[in-house]
């Protein structure tokens, strides 16, 4: 089986409703995961406060990642098929505004469920940010073709997981990751808007 490109007519399609449905219901089911971990798994969530360090060290690290990955965008072909197809599914059909919640829902959610509660309830070590990162990553996987996108993903999970072990504050881990969403989304975006300009020239 070849890998479908983000361009290719057979590439399945969702709508804009579909897609901002889509992105609910995974932040409701990982929230209650969870909530219920946290209920009957004994485990105490990591802390987090907002503060200007926080808000600082989240931004910082999100500009990083985000730094980072247009570098291995541009270095690794593999990746950047996957990640193509990836964000021509979840970003085409929707409007700017819906960035919004591209960032918010996921950056919460998924910060809550992997490194609030899986990397306490594993341990705050290196096995506990490994583990915890490789779920991560395979929450990522559509496909067994999309491997270079688990594998970033992956990736991503430690350099998160780090800075919540580092500074033991969940806020940093959120506030990167909705930042790494919005610039990935927002750059897609004028990437889209420029290409679609130059052909209409």
């Amino acid at each position: 089986m070849t890998q479908q490109l983000p361009n290719d007519p057979q590439l399945e399609t969702f709508t804009r409703t579909q897609i901002l449905m889509g992105m609910g219901v995974t932040a409701i089911v990982l929230f209650g995961i969870a909530k219920l971990w946290l209920y009957f798994g004994n485990v105490t969530r990591l802390g987090w406060g907002w503060d200007g360090v926080a808000i600082a060290s989240g931004v910082g690290l999100g500009l990083a990642i985000s730094a980072t990955s247009s570098l291995v965008y541009r270095l690794w072909p593999g990746y950047r098929r996957c990640a193509d197809f990836y964000l021509q599914i979840v970003l085409e059909p929707l409007v700017w505004p819906d960035l919004v919640w591209l960032g918010l829902l996921p950056g919460l959610s998924e910060e809550l469920l992997f490194r609030g509660v899986m990397l306490p309830a594993i341990g705050l070590n290196a096995v506990g940010l490994i583990l915890s990162s490789l779920c991560f990553g395979v929450l990522h996987l559509s496909g067994l073709q999309q491997w270079p996108y688990m594998v970033w993903a992956t990736v991503v999970g430690i350099i998160l997981g780090g800075s919540a072990l580092i500074t033991g504050n969940l806020f940093v881990p959120i506030t990167a990751h909705i930042v790494t969403n919005l610039i990935s989304s927002v750059l897609w975006k004028l990437g889209k808007t420029g290409n679609e300009g130059r052909s209409l020239d």
